[in-house]
């Protein structure tokens, strides 16, 4: 009976990322043709992911605390409803304040549950499992952009879109409130034992040390990658490469299909070929991915650059969570998984709101932002492993 209610937790925290994920692909779909719409700036699209993922960055470094009060469950069912609500005000929107307006429960519902559940499954599970998770991850994203993509075809627009997407969330957290007397019966302490427990001495290297925050840095510069991507391709091949709004779509769902079958595919060979070399080749064949991007002739050839660096970005997340544990003294793990969260919405926040700015004076320069960014990722997390 034990092992079938863990079972069933893993279950309900993969459909917890899955809530993650749906949203986050969303936007750079939509923004071709919200702004025309709207009457707004393109760069707009910048500001508001970064005042969403502000808020995420302040609820991800407060996870501890709010997990701690509430427990898991509780706040998995509030992210759910949060984002639901999000999305429905993005289907309403008239102007630029529904926009503000929408991103204070989308920020606020991925925050805490991103850094809870990424914190209980480094320490109580397989890296199998942390890849899985952030794979199911990559199933949300990927499904965002493709139910964008029917919409836009099937002329229910963008305001459609968003609306079956709420519904989804909607679903989902019902889902997650009819499973809260699981977490109960399961408590996240108590799910699994630490793999590492009987290991004999694992790592001392505190939270508050150059490392412990040379950690988060990376995240930050890795989400910043992913989401100038996933933020920015739709536009870049709408507005800058004449493509059609539909084709875009398939584009952005390319890239983030990529990274999520990249992760379901690493999870089987990760415990063998180890985090650390999944992470350093990955971001070698995201840095051909992004070069070829930028190069590409057409949208055929564009999105099938947005899918190698898709794959090569796929183990990056989930190997560098998973190490924290053997990188880190046990009583950092959770501090230091906060903070990578957190600096993962910094990173979303600052780094494509400053490609908008930069779209406003010459869009065909944000692709190669995003390839620089990632070579100074490369090199930090090549400093993180020479340290730890």
């Amino acid at each position: 009976m034990e092992t079938h209610r863990r079972s069933l937790l893993l279950v309900v925290i993969y459909l917890g990322f899955i809530s993650l994920g749906l949203p986050d692909g969303t936007l750079g779909v939509a923004w071709p043709t919200i702004y025309p719409e709207l009457r707004l700036p393109i760069g707009l699209a910048g500001v508001i992911v970064t005042l969403g993922t502000v808020l995420t960055s302040l609820a991800a470094f407060s996870s501890g605390a709010i997990i701690g009060r509430w427990g898991t469950g509780p706040v998995v069912l509030a992210s759910g409803l949060l984002t639901a609500s999000g999305l429905f005000l993005l289907s309403r929107a008239q102007g630029a304040a529904w926009l503000y307006a929408a991103a204070l429960p989308l920020g606020l519902g991925a925050g805490a549950v991103d850094a809870g559940l990424n914190g209980f499954v480094a320490r109580h599970y397989a890296a199998r499992h942390m890849n899985w998770l952030h794979a199911c991850w990559g199933i949300g994203a990927t499904g965002g952009p493709f139910i964008f993509g029917w919409a836009l075809a099937g002329g229910l627009g963008w305001r459609g879109g968003y609306l079956l997407i709420s519904a989804t969330q909607g679903g989902l957290a019902l889902l997650f409130l009819l499973s809260l007397g699981l977490w109960r019966q399961v408590p996240a302490q108590a799910a699994a034992a630490p793999a590492a427990a009987a290991a004999g001495p694992g790592p001392t290297t505190p939270a508050n040390s150059f490392a412990g925050w040379l950690s988060p840095a990376i995240f930050a510069l890795y989400v910043a990658v992913e989401f100038t991507l996933g933020v920015w391709a739709g536009t870049l091949l709408v507005a800058g490469r004449g493509v059609a709004p539909e084709r875009a779509a398939l584009c952005v769902a390319a890239f983030f299909g990529a990274i999520t079958a990249g992760r379901v595919a690493v999870g089987f060979v990760a415990e063998r070929w180890g985090n650390r070399r999944l992470v350093n080749t990955g971001a070698l064949v995201a840095l051909a991915g992004i070069a070829g991007f930028i190069f590409a002739p057409g949208a055929g050839l564009a999105g099938g650059a947005l899918a190698v660096a898709g794959l090569g970005l796929a183990p990056i997340y989930p190997g560098l969570m998973h190490e924290v544990g053997r990188r880190f003294a046990p009583d950092a793990v959770q501090t230091v998984v906060g903070r990578q969260s957190g600096g993962g919405a910094i990173g979303a926040a600052v780094m494509p709101a400053l490609a908008g700015a930069l779209a406003q004076s010459h869009l065909g320069a944000v692709p190669w932002l995003a390839l620089a960014t990632l070579g100074a990722l490369i090199v930090a997390i090549r400093k993180l492993d020479r340290l730890t």
